[in-house]
């Protein structure tokens, strides 16, 4: 038994880990805080082949293993996912510039709801002068 704090702790116990090398797992990035402080992991979950990728919450966990671990848990457990994207909260990158999220320049000719289609076709046959043609059969 050896003491750590105030109790004490048996190390022939089943339940006690061994100590975690110095530098985190091998699964940590580099640097990666190991001290017991958990950190925020974004998940983002798929509930079927060909969706869209799609944020479902965050956990709370010390480490990669454990964060992988939790979101497996709780967003995937009951068989909702085929797949999890686990990110570290602190490794996204945000981009908040209003100059380069909303250029300056007009660009609506390049959303599809400029006009509608069978408007510009009815013109442009009113101009040819010839009708709409027949469905074929």
């Amino acid at each position: 038994m050896t003491e750590n704090g105030d109790r004490m702790i048996d190390e022939g116990d089943p339940n006690v880990g061994a100590p975690e090398p110095e530098g985190g797992s091998s699964g940590d990035a580099p640097g990666a805080a190991r001290s017991g402080t958990l950190e925020a992991w974004e998940v983002f979950r798929q509930e079927k082949d060909g969706d869209p990728m799609r944020h479902g919450g965050n956990v709370m966990a010390p480490d990669r293993e454990l964060a992988l671990h939790y979101a497996r848990e709780m967003f995937s457990r009951r068989g909702e996912s085929v797949r999890l994207w686990v990110v570290r909260r602190a490794d996204i990158g945000v981009l908040d510039d209003l100059d380069l999220l909303q250029p300056p320049l007009d660009r609506s000719f390049k959303k599809p709801g400029g006009y509608v289609m069978r408007d510009k076709l009815a013109a442009a046959r009113d101009r040819a002068g010839t009708s709409k043609p027949r469905a074929r059969e």
